[in-house]
């Protein structure tokens, strides 16, 4: 397959010229995301008779470690439309519409984000904190507030989920989208963190925010399901972050090679590094690494794109994905560093700045403990009680 593209050269270059500035003042990259737009990548899960370029999640993995490896944080920011999006079309592609109309508005040029994490709640997707209330209409309404809301300053809709005590069936998980624009959220000045800054993924409050009858997509049993809609957003969202880590760690071996022959060594006659049996070994030993990973994304994208039937091991392939990939990138980015030497401490040096960057590749669900009990669960079999 050749993978189309929508991210030029050009493009990627701007991106990467601005990423230190808005990593050093923590600003969110307006102009960044102004010329993704324009280049039709808001719209790229958009099928082409909507508007939009119609490209399957293999593509925009590809897409994302390109960018990644340009700007991380916008990378990570713009992953969070790409996602909600990428869900619509995954959930299309196998007959249910449910978010068609997430299609059609994001090629109308709505900006999508999500609203799910929650401080303190380590159920993650199979629990909430949030009160999510019926109204007469059909409709809900939701009260709690959520973290790490990337996009923060620009989104337009925001993908959400709380807890519906009160319903006739038992307690469910109600997963809906909300507009800005119908008011009842608050969106908190407080992003101020070591990586990852332009992101700016302030925590939102949602103080009744209103989802209409037709924006509410699934009402589920709290806990794991198997439900097409869970389904799509792991998938999705787990891909697409490991493709973004995959970016990171790519650059970062660039960037080690850049050194290893720009750095020249006293103890061998002036010779660059890149002749140090040593560095030589840690280049490589990166470069096995990330060599490993590519693949292994792009494989399991294409999987969801035709279709392959996992059965009960999808959620297993796609958390040890995640944790493969943001391990992977930590690692390689450490030897670049090792091999880089002190000018990556300091600040303002890209390397340095990747390097704060990819830690947060720990914090995004699954997190380590969860991603070992799914996959534990799927090869032996729940824990007996």
């Amino acid at each position: 397959m050749v993978a189309r593209s929508l991210l030029t050269d050009a493009l990627l270059a701007g991106v990467a010229g601005r990423a230190p500035v808005h990593d050093r003042d923590n600003t969110f990259p307006h102009e960044d995301l102004a010329e993704l737009r324009a280049a039709g990548y808001l719209a790229a899960f958009v099928p082409e008779r909507l508007g939009g370029a119609g490209l399957t999640l293999e593509e925009v993995a590809r897409e994302q470690t390109r960018l990644a490896a340009a700007a991380p944080a916008t990378a990570l920011a713009v992953n969070m439309h790409l996602v909600v999006t990428g869900m619509a079309k995954v959930l299309a592609d196998r007959g249910d519409d449910s978010l068609a109309f997430v299609l059609r508005e994001a090629a109308a040029g709505e900006v999508f984000a999500f609203g799910n994490s929650e401080a303190g709640n380590d159920l993650v997707m199979f629990g909430s904190r949030t009160r999510a209330e019926r109204q007469p209409d059909g409709g809900y309404r939701f009260t709690g507030t959520k973290i790490f809301t990337s996009l923060a300053p620009v989104w337009t809709r925001l993908a959400t989920f709380g807890l519906d005590e009160a319903h006739p069936e038992g307690p469910r998980l109600v997963h809906a989208v909300v507009a800005r624009e119908d008011g009842g959220v608050e969106t908190r000045d407080d992003w101020d963190t070591l990586g990852m800054r332009a992101t700016q993924s302030c925590t939102t409050v949602l103080a009744g925010a209103y989802a209409a009858p037709g924006r509410v997509v699934r009402s589920l049993p709290p806990g794991p399901s198997a439900d097409p809609y869970v389904f799509a957003l792991f998938a999705v969202f787990e891909i697409l972050l490991a493709a973004v880590y995959t970016g990171i760690g790519r650059r970062a071996l660039e960037l080690a090679v850049a050194a290893a022959h720009r750095r020249t060594s006293m103890k061998h006659d002036g010779r660059s590094y890149a002749q140090d049996p040593d560095v030589r070994w840690r280049v490589a030993d990166a470069a096995i690494a990330q060599d490993g990973i590519e693949p292994q994304v792009w494989a399991l994208a294409r999987d969801v794109d035709e279709r392959v039937d996992h059965g009960s091991l999808w959620f297993a392939k796609v958390v040890g994905l995640k944790v493969r990939a943001t391990e992977t990138a930590r690692e390689v980015v450490d030897r670049a560093v090792r091999v880089s030497g002190g000018g990556t401490y300091v600040s303002g040096d890209e390397l340095g700045r990747l390097y704060r960057d990819v830690l947060a590749g720990m914090f995004h669900p699954s997190d380590d403990e969860s991603a070992h009990a799914t996959v534990a669960t799927a090869w032996l079999g729940p824990v007996e009680r």
